[in-house]
């Protein structure tokens, strides 16, 4: 059999995107643990920090004031205002993380996801729902982290992003976990395969025609 001289493959985005309490996080954690190769957009948020998370971890923690001056210096690839909280993406780490031919995966809210789908749109954009509006309720309530009032925001927020789920590429339905996540790993692994992601190796294949 003929060996092929394969050209490098070009890095991939992966854009997770949920209505808050549907397990988004939990799918992130799994995935950056299995690949730990993968580089991870970690967020800029204004909002306070809960237990056990760390600043340069699972976000970049930041005063409202600090996070509208990189705002307006044009410091983020996308940026959201969500549940009266901002949230944005540092543009230089991802095109550092680009530039290298790593995959990267980004958690972000749905605003955030529309803006992305115009400059990447080459990215691989995956709707996470929910299997029922009180299955919604029940994981949010079950949390114990969010006043009645911030619960009912974040479920009248959550049916103004399942509206947004036809411009998605893929959906999950997060009603088992594990095969949640098995779906996400079987579209992370067809992501390598698509030609946008693998320039002149067509082109590889058919030199040795010649």
């Amino acid at each position: 059999m003929t060996d092929i001289s394969r050209p490098p493959r070009k890095g991939q985005v992966l854009v997770l995107c949920a209505p808050s309490g549907t397990g988004k996080s939990t799918l992130v954690q799994k995935l950056r643990k299995e690949y730990s190769d993968v580089g991870f957009s970690i967020s800029c948020t204004t909002r306070e920090p809960r237990e056990g998370e760390a600043h340069g971890r699972e976000y970049y923690f930041l005063s409202t004031e600090e996070f509208i001056t990189k705002r307006d210096g044009g410091e983020f690839a996308e940026w959201a205002e969500v549940h009266g909280n901002f949230y944005g993406t540092p543009k230089k780490p991802v095109e550092k993380m680009l530039f290298k031919g790593m995959d990267i995966l980004f958690d972000i809210d749905f605003q955030g996801a529309m803006q992305l789908m115009e400059t990447m749109p080459d990215g691989i954009f995956v709707f996470l729902m929910p299997p029922s509006y009180s299955d919604l309720r029940s994981r949010l309530e079950g949390r114990n982290t969010d006043s009645a009032e911030v619960i009912s925001r974040r479920l009248r927020n959550a049916m103004k992003e399942m509206a947004s789920a036809p411009k998605f590429e893929f959906w999950i339905v997060n009603d088992d976990l594990e095969q949640a996540y098995s779906e996400l790993r079987a579209i992370y692994h067809a992501g390598k395969n698509r030609p946008c992601t693998n320039p002149g190796l067509l082109e590889s294949v058919l030199s040795s025609w010649e």
